[in-house]
């Protein structure tokens, strides 16, 4: 494994024990955000879901005069 993807896991790692420890603590405090999370996270999945994978030059088929006769 590389030295940078090393590196990358070890700040996810304590990240994510960073994050449910302040979760722990303020828990009603950040279940009282949900719904406002839920709202802005319906228009940002509008935005970026799907871009990129239907470009209208991926689906062309071409037919050589074999497929014809």
């Amino acid at each position: 494994m590389k030295w940078e993807r090393k590196w990358t896991l070890l700040a996810v790692s304590f990240g994510v024990i960073a994050a449910f420890f302040v979760l722990r603590e303020h828990w009603a405090h950040a279940l009282g955000l949900a719904p406002y999370l839920l709202l802005l996270a319906c228009p940002l999945m509008h935005l970026f879901h799907g871009h990129g994978g239907h470009h209208p030059g991926q689906h062309q088929h071409h037919v050589s005069t074999d497929d014809i006769s």
